[in-house]
Parts: structure tokens; sequence; C-alpha cells
């Protein structure tokens, strides 16, 4: 018999688990001065801190879905596709989408500022998708967790990839709003009001926090 998610107004930390989505020293402290000033005009880190909080005043669980790609290409799949991951040329034979980052490089790293503490949990992962091929799914049902509260980036690509997985998987879904981020043209905003509000509940890190409960 399938899991049915629970429809609770709450967020109660015995049946629901933060997800901190690609969390990684590359994507949140980025080289480029430009990234740099995208993500600090949307005040993600503070905002992705002070959902990281609240969930461990109630004691909620702690999930940390990382890349965890080898250097030598030997887990990527070459693919074919119209443009590069910013939607500029590229994808073709010659120049495949390739990760960015690779396992045991320091732009692989959990950001220091949302570390993982006691009793969280980091899940390697090789796509885009949370829950392909690793144990999340697993760590959630031992837990008796229900629903996710999700953050990260990019929205367009993990994000969506792992909301549209936990939707299938039955779970119930909160995706903090200004704790994802993507630079792609309007996408972000797409999936915060055209894609997500289907899949679940979408709220900002405040709005979440309030919800929590131990």
């Amino acid at each position: 018999m399938a899991r049915v998610s629970k429809l609770n107004k709450f967020l109660p930390a015995g049946s629901t688990a933060l997800i901190l989505f690609d969390a990684l020293n590359g994507y949140l402290h980025p080289a480029d001065p430009q990234k740099q000033r995208f993500l600090a005009e949307r005040n993600i880190l503070p905002n992705m801190r002070r959902l990281l909080a609240g969930a461990r005043k109630t004691g909620m669980s702690t999930f940390y879905p990382c890349g965890a790609h080898a250097e030598d290409g030997s887990d990527v799949v070459a693919r074919l596709t119209d443009t590069d991951m910013d939607l500029g040329p590229g994808g073709a034979a010659d120049k495949p989408i390739v990760p960015r980052f690779h396992r045991g490089g320091a732009q692989a790293q959990i950001a220091p500022e949302v570390a993982p503490g006691a009793g969280d949990y980091v899940v390697p992962k090789h796509r885009w998708n949370s829950f392909h091929q690793t144990d999340l799914d697993l760590q959630l049902r031992c837990r008796g967790i229900d629903t996710i509260v999700i953050c990260g980036g990019s929205t367009d690509v993990g994000i969506a990839s792992t909301v549209f997985a936990a939707r299938d998987l039955d779970y119930g879904i909160v995706v903090a709003r200004d704790c994802c981020y993507s630079a792609r043209g309007n996408n972000n905003e797409f999936f915060m009001e055209r894609v997500f509000p289907r899949m679940g509940r979408v709220m900002s890190a405040d709005e979440a926090v309030a919800l929590m409960q131990a």
C-alpha cells in the first residue's frame, strides 16, 4: 500500500526533514563576482542559515544531498543538448555538459555557514535528483519522515528534479522560495509560481520556521 503524506498545517520535527540541496562552497561562495552579487542581493545564504537554525531549534533532521562526481568523469554520461547549463552555446559532442565540481575538492565541500551538525546526514549523489540511486528515501522512511522542506540551487535543475521525485514518492513538500535560486532568466519565478504550488507548498524561510514544531 502506498504511503500517504499527512495533510498537516504544521511541520512537526518528528515527521519533517530539512533538505539542503547542494549547499556547497562552489555554489554559495562562487569565484565569479557577478554570481556573488546575485546571491547577496537575494540574501540566499542568510536565509538558508535562518531556516537551518529553525530546524535545529525544534530537533528536525537535516539532510545534505551533495554532488559527488568523480574527477575523471567516469560517473558522467556525455549527452547531446541544445545549450550549455547557462543556455548559451554548448552541449555538442565536442563540448558536453560536465559537473563543475568534483568529489574531494574544496568547492564540493559543504559551505561552513550551513555545515552539518550532529545527527545530520550527508547524501552523496551523482544526478540532479537527490533520490536517484541514493539512500535518501530509505533514511527518511526509517525516521518516519513524510514531509520535506527543501532549499538550495538551482531551482530549475536539482531542486525541480528532487521535488518531482519527492512528489512521486508521496512526500509532503515545502519549498523555501527565498532559499532557492536560479540565474537563468525567470526560471526561478516560473517554478515558484507555476509548478511547485501544484505539488506542495511554497513559502518563505520565516514562514516555514514559524510552522516548525518540536
